[in-house]
């Protein structure tokens, strides 16, 4: 095993045309120019807002054979969209024809059903590799099954990625939302292929509202804005480009970085505004890309940042707004944010990472009437006191290489996917999970159905771990950003540190997975499923 080669927290947007190679299932490489995505005019599109859901009836529950409770059927089907004016028509595949797929407003305590309807083609859009585990041969190559990402759910409707499904069926899920208010998204989990159902478009936004919420005073309605961010490279055909390998057969590469970063699908867009406070709902559902995002007065990466203030994270509000001026979201993660614009009347704002913008924001003259707050305090987080802790786990994050440093395989714990299952935490259990980074890459980690606190990040010496297996602290554990304060369900772990968190495995017993969030990884073996038993 070596550590990586990897890019720290590094938005990894290559502003450049570039000459690739890309081998196709049976070898040979043709090189190929990509589209030049720095070069599109900028900032001459408005931003889309993705569509709600909408039920189609009502259905019995599940739990309550009595009770009818909404029910939705959304079909994944491929399609044509333009992501920039000057860029020819691309082949998405989505949820209800959409990149992002339609937004579910929930209400917390009002559960629903979903079906959903795999209407794709039988011949998948990127080359699957047939070597990884669960995409062999003898399977279908299209196949998806639907994840929702945060969701308290019962392991039957969790997205299990065996429980695929091929073109021609469908699986109904049920959705108890019986959770805090909070922004989650769904996607993709079909074993083996994930990285490219994810790249193809699947993926949309799933809220939950509840009455704490509602009193918050918050805006709302045309005033909170969700911004799905996530990056694709394209041919001059305006056809997502996917690299493979270039090794005859085996076509999986360990990370994928697009050219250009997309907002709500569209490259460069402009969203216009009143000079007042907006909420927005920020998810990066990048496959590899770690985004250092801040807000700026000029389309520069190097100007001084706007100050903005985070009031939630995965799983809900933080125990109060959290001002800053910078926002790191890795994979997976996502970001409730308050910015005020009545200080930028008549003028422009800048959604940047710290290589690249992102977005405009077009701010109207003059004043707008403003009723909305932000509330000094918002929901109490209480501490899990470690003194509640019944087993503390250990878990490695490794990549093994060949001779030439390229990625093998990846594990989690030192275990492939089919091993016996060692993480088996008791219902209404608490644990603490501290993940050893063995590489030099940044992981977010993900558990399902559980939500969770951050407790530390602390590096270590890895030369000391790898000779003996001890634990040496080099440097007094790193301070945790404010948004890592509140409640979490994907948390970052960075190169050769140990992070700890602390969960509650509560909702359910079952089988559930925990995986890292690069999908890539997350395909070539970096999940493993837990189960939570009855005590």
């Amino acid at each position: 095993m070596r550590t990586t080669r990897r890019r720290f927290l590094k938005n990894m947007t290559w502003m450049t045309a570039v000459v690739v190679t890309r081998s196709r299932h049976g070898g040979g490489g043709v090189s190929e120019k990509l589209l030049d995505t720095n070069a599109l005019a900028r900032f001459v599109e408005p931003l889309p807002i993705p569509a709600l859901a909408k039920p189609i009836g009502l259905r019995p529950s599940p739990d309550d054979a009595a009770l009818q409770i909404p029910y939705y059927r959304i079909a994944m089907r491929q399609f044509q969209m333009k992501v920039h004016r000057d860029v020819l028509p691309t082949t998405f595949w989505g949820y209800d024809g959409s990149c992002p797929g339609p937004t579910f407003e929930a209400r917390r305590g009002k559960p629903l059903l979903v079906e959903w309807a795999n209407e794709l083609p039988h011949q998948h859009i990127f080359p699957v590799d047939h070597t990884l585990h669960g995409a062999e041969a003898d399977k279908p190559d299209v196949r998806t099954v639907v994840h929702l990402h945060g969701g308290r759910t019962g392991p039957q409707s969790d997205g299990y990625p065996e429980d695929w499904f091929v073109p021609g069926q469908s699986a109904t899920s049920y959705y108890p939302n019986q959770q805090e208010a909070a922004g989650l998204f769904y996607h993709d989990h079909a074993m083996g292929i994930t990285r490219l159902n994810a790249v193809a478009g699947l993926l949309g936004l799933y809220v939950i509202r509840d009455e704490f919420e509602d009193g918050l005073n918050l805006p709302k309605g045309a005033y909170e804005i969700p911004l799905v961010i996530f990056d694709r490279s394209f041919r001059p055909d305006g056809q997502i480009y996917y690299p493979v390998s270039g090794k005859t057969g085996a076509p999986w590469v360990s990370e994928y970085y697009g050219s250009a970063i997309l907002v709500n699908g569209k490259i460069f867009p402009y969203l216009e505004v009143e000079p007042r406070k907006y909420r927005l709902r920020l998810l990066n559902s990048s496959n590899g890309s770690f985004y250092r995002l801040s807000f700026s007065s000029e389309a520069s990466v190097t100007s001084v940042g706007i100050a903005f203030h985070q009031i939630g994270s995965e799983q809900g509000f933080l125990s109060a707004p959290a001002q800053m001026d910078l926002l790191i979201l890795g994979p997976g993660e996502r970001a409730d944010v308050i910015l005020d614009f009545s200080d930028h009347a008549g003028k422009e704002v800048f959604l940047r990472t710290n290589v690249a913008i992102v977005m405009q924001f077009r701010v109207s003259p003059g004043k707008t009437a403003d009723s909305s707050a932000l509330p000094a305090k918002l929901s109490p987080v209480t501490r899990i006191p470690e003194s509640a802790v019944a087993v503390r786990r250990e878990l490695t994050i490794a990549d093994y290489q060949n001779r030439l440093g390229r990625s093998n395989v990846m594990l989690l714990n030192g275990a492939h996917w089919n091993a016996p299952v060692t993480e088996k935490p008791v219902l209404n259990s608490t644990e603490t999970w501290s993940f050893i980074n063995l590489t030099d890459d940044s992981h977010p980690i993900h558990l399902h159905l559980v939500r969770f606190q951050v407790l530390d990040r602390r590096p270590f010496d890895l030369a000391v771990y790898q000779l003996t297996k001890k634990i040496v602290f080099t440097v007094p554990a790193t301070e945790l950003a404010p948004g890592e304060l509140g409640w979490k369900d994907t948390v970052r772990v960075d190169p050769m540190t140990i992070t700890r968190i602390i969960v509650k495995f509560e909702g359910f017993a079952g089988k559930y997975v925990w995986h890292c969030h690069l999908l890539e990884h997350e395909d070539n073996e970096m999940m493993r499923p837990y189960v939570i038993t009855n005590a």
